[in-house]
């Protein structure tokens, strides 16, 4: 029996470490190309941000990003991973979910299926696709056998054109729906480059042939082809042998420079630099280069002017927001339309680029329009007799020397519009008048009432404030952060207008209380808890006085609205300081780095030790470690997981992407204690220490997993190699590296047992206890063996946990939702 138990064991042993292992191949990212029979889903691949195939020098990435209105939506996109500028976009306008998959089947299809219905295709199922390969010109390709390109992401552009990617006719660039849900469109047609606006009949507003910035290296042939090559936008005939014209990027001649073009939803043809840091556009060569020469840089029917201000037509000035009031202008139910007198000197941005409607005179083209319910505007150009109807209308333009059109606008004929000149005004003026004196008198009415009703008011009692004893118990509680009104906070932060960065419990804004304090204004979502059960909380966390925590000095509960009001750290967060982004930005020296990895570990230390109730933090990350204006570092977030819906937990690490600093057991549903704490702050230090992520994609293959890479380093004794290149700092006579290394090491073992405590983490840093060598491997097999000895021999098991559950809430408090 012994025997056949011990068998029984190793059996169980190989099949857990199998799972395992197939779990950890499944999520780690190809390099290159991957074969059919591959799936993924943003959940799968979270520990690498989504991404799951990376070009072969780590150029680019292909996976899932989140949508800019919603974090819990995915798109599937091409990334340049240095700049993350999102280049391509397979499902734009279809996000889906983290648990939605990407498919590359054994037929060679490759398909993104949302709930089992499938939102992109590249439609090659019959075509017996061998393998898709992410190349380092950013194209996406699908190839066959001997290497043919089935399918190319080249060749369905979305709103992006990389280098040496050939745009030709029949191809579209399309921007993203701007606020008022147009879009715009680029494409080759009768051999020029286009720009139109994506009305149901497109209007154009920008020619190749008609920039006065495209120069012209030889004459002859039409526009067949256009590519972006170095510092220029050039294009080609039909042979791709003749350069026709070409459009100067930028006048720098840095061979470094990756320009890319990119279709903005203001209508404006952008130019950015992938190499060098964050992109920003090229300013002075955007097409068109004029902003009222866009379709609407104004809102529809309203006028641009050169020194880019708005105004609305005086004949629309009565109208509503300027509108004149057509809903569907081939609908009967609208009533009577009339065309009326637009003004002078106006222009509009179609005008140079369509051919006219008919050729008549003005009351010609004024009955032409009147007999065409779809016309909304006419122009009538009195030298050529010229007639332009248009069934959409975007912005006017203000000409000042003079456009040479008369224009008319279509209104509904309510008798509040004004008439176009020579008009019968005369008729509608009893119409006006009674109009006029029933408003008058409706107003006087409303007056009437609402004097009555104040009258009457004042000589009723107060009600009494709703109250209860529950309420003024939590009110009168000592060291009760002060309350305050929605308003006041509104007021405090000049309605939000300054932020200071989002979370996964809410956005944070600067705001300054009437007294001048300043604070940080968190605006809490996810809120499941009432009124009182917020208070309970506040009340608890709000009495934690500490150096190293930051203090809540107030808190709102009103309706449904919950903020707090936390302190204000005049230096922000600590990844601002460690992660930098530019050579030139200012370097956190070690002393500093130290100070705060000591100051982060002693907040933690009286979190899980020195508190009536032990707090768990679960969120410990550089974004939840700020610094005041002497770089005291204080732990924010704390004591705020019982404020979390139960739904908003589920999905918490998606949201904050901080699965890099999550302990094994959040994964392995093994139970959540302190010691995952532990583990989160040994990552932290470990960044502190390197100056960089814990996990970077674009560092070498034995360099990208930091953890690792330090164990290894430290095993062969190179510690200059795990300390920050750009620390000067004489290592030989500074214990305090060797030190803070080692204890970061004892943090992340994936045995929890062999995690200090944050106290005795205080105690190595200071140099009062003795920092042994860490492990160099984590003893996997041996938890695992712990755990199913435990159950066999005792009948319990660990089992998975839930940060969220009340048992476990009751036990223990905790601020991060699982």
């Amino acid at each position: 029996m012994e025997t056949r138990g011990f068998f029984h064991f190793l059996a169980f042993m190989c099949l857990s470490v199998h799972l395992l292992s197939e779990t950890c191949l499944a999520s780690s990212q190809s390099i290159g190309k991957i074969d059919p029979g591959f799936e993924a889903s943003q959940m799968l691949y979270i520990d690498n941000d989504g991404k799951f195939l990376l070009s072969v020098n780590k150029t680019f990435a292909f996976g899932f990003i989140t949508t800019e209105n919603d974090v819990t939506l995915f798109l599937l996109a091409i990334v340049h991973l240095q700049s993350l500028k999102v280049v391509w976009t397979a499902n734009r306008g279809s996000p889906v979910a983290n648990s939605d998959k990407f498919v590359f089947d054994e037929k060679g299809n490759v398909s993104l299926q949302k709930g089992g219905h499938v939102v992109w295709s590249t439609g090659t199922g019959s075509t017996g696709s061998t393998a898709m390969e992410l190349q380092e010109s950013g194209n996406l390709v699908l190839l066959g056998n001997g290497s043919k390109v089935i399918w190319q992401s080249f060749s369905h552009p979305t709103d992006t054109l990389l280098p040496n990617q050939d745009f030709v006719e029949g191809l579209r660039l399309v921007s993203d729906p701007g606020s008022n849900n147009l879009t715009y469109i680029l494409e080759i047609k009768s051999g020029d480059l286009i720009l139109s606006a994506g009305f149901q009949n497109p209007q154009p507003y920008w020619t190749m042939r008609k920039d006065v910035r495209t120069t012209i290296n030889k004459d002859g042939g039409a526009v067949a082809e256009a590519s972006i090559n170095a510092t220029s936008w050039r294009f080609y005939d039909q042979n791709k042998v003749s350069l026709l014209r070409q459009f100067t990027i930028s006048d720098s001649s840095d061979p470094t420079a990756t320009w890319i073009a990119v279709l903005g939803n203001d209508g404006f043809i952008s130019f950015y630099n992938l190499v060098g840091g964050p992109t920003s556009p090229a300013s002075s060569k955007k097409i068109p280069s004029d902003r009222c020469s866009t379709p609407e840089p104004c809102d529809a029917y309203s006028i641009c002017s050169s020194d880019n201000r708005c105004q609305c037509p005086s004949v629309l000035t009565s109208k509503r927001n300027c509108n004149p009031g057509i809903v569907s202008p081939c609908d009967s139910s609208n009533g009577s339309m009339e065309l009326v007198n637009a003004g002078d000197g106006l222009n509009y941005f179609a005008l140079e680029f369509v051919s006219p409607s008919s050729k008549s005179d003005l009351d010609g083209c004024k009955a032409y329009c009147n007999g065409n319910c779809s016309c909304l505007a006419l122009f009538f150009q009195n030298s050529t007799g010229y007639c332009f109807l248009f069934d959409r209308i975007g912005s006017f333009q203000n000409s000042d020397n003079g456009s040479g059109f008369v224009s008319y606008i279509k209104v509904l004929a309510d008798g509040s519009s004004r008439v176009s000149p020579g008009g019968d005004g005369s008729k509608r003026f009893p119409y006006v008048v009674i109009i006029a004196i029933a408003t008058v008198l409706v107003i006087v009415g409303l007056l009437y009432v609402g004097f009555r009703y104040y009258r009457k008011k004042r000589r009723l009692p107060e009600p009494p404030l709703e109250t209860s004893e529950e309420d003024n118990f939590l009110e009168n509680l000592s060291g009760m952060p002060i309350r305050f009104s929605y308003i006041d906070l509104q007021s405090a932060t000049n309605n939000f207008s300054v932020k200071l960065g989002q979370g996964g419990f809410g956005s944070v804004y600067q705001g300054i209380l009437p007294d001048g304090t300043r604070v940080a204004v968190k605006k809490l979502e996810g809120i499941g808890q009432g009124k009182k059960e917020f208070r309970a909380e506040v009340s608890t966390i709000g009495s934690i006085h500490h150096l190293h925590l930051v203090r809540i000095k107030g808190f709102c509960a009103e309706g449904a609205h919950r903020l707090l009001a936390y302190e204000f750290m005049a230096n922000g967060s600590l990844d601002k300081w460690i992660f930098r982004k530019n050579k030139d930005e200012f370097l956190l020296d070690w002393d500093t780095r130290f100070n705060i990895a000591v100051g982060t570990a002693k907040g933690l230390a009286y979190l899980h030790e020195d508190c009536d109730a032990k707090i768990v933090h679960c969120d410990i990350k550089p974004e939840n470690v700020l610094l005041d204006d002497k770089f005291h570092a204080k732990v924010s977030d704390f004591g705020l997981a019982k404020l979390m819906t139960r739904e908003q937990s589920h999905v918490f690490t998606t949201l904050r992407g901080t699965r890099g600093y999550l302990a094994p057991e959040w994964i392995t549903n093994y139970a959540i204690s302190e010691k995952s704490d532990v583990y989160s702050y040994g990552m932290v230090l470990l960044e502190i220490i390197g100056g960089r992520k814990n996990f970077d994609p674009i560092e070498t293959s034995e360099k990208s997993n930091f953890p690792s890479y330090a164990f290894k380093m430290l095993e062969e004794g190179k510690l200059r190699d795990i300390l920050d290149s750009k620390l000067t700092i004489d290592i030989e006579n500074d214990d305090r590296v060797f030190t803070a290394i080692k204890v970061a090491l004892w943090c992340v073992q994936e045995d929890m047992q062999l995690r200090p405590s944050m106290t005795k983490v205080v105690q190595m840093l200071e140099g009062l206890s003795y920092v042994p060598k860490p492990p160099t491997s984590s003893p996997l097999g041996a938890r695992m063996y712990n755990s199913i000895f435990k159950s066999s021999s005792e009948g319990t098991s660990s089992g998975p946990s839930d940060c969220n559950s009340d048992a476990y809430l009751s036990a223990v408090r905790l601020s991060g939702p699982r």
